[in-house]
């Protein structure tokens, strides 16, 4: 499940890099192209959250599983 989590964390970091490359050059590549492209500026804001909740729930889930452990360790 590890690998899995730091996969998905990268993609969304991948995504949020890559997105708004793409967005800006549809933008600036057609006539009036902010108005048909520019609400997709949301969805790299969603996927920027989408990382760092991701960040912080592992970084949280890391710190529960040593409590964990420390808690077993205790108890014998």
């Amino acid at each position: 499940m590890n690998r899995y989590n730091k996969i998905m964390l990268n993609f969304w970091l991948v995504v949020t890099i890559v997105l708004p490359i793409v967005v800006t050059y549809f933008v600036l590549s057609e006539y009036n192209g902010f108005k048909r492209w520019g609400a997709y500026y949301i969805l790299v804001v969603f996927t920027l959250l989408m990382y760092l909740v991701r960040r912080w729930m592992m970084k949280r889930m890391e710190k529960h599983l040593a409590y964990l452990e420390e808690q077993r360790k205790e108890a014998n």
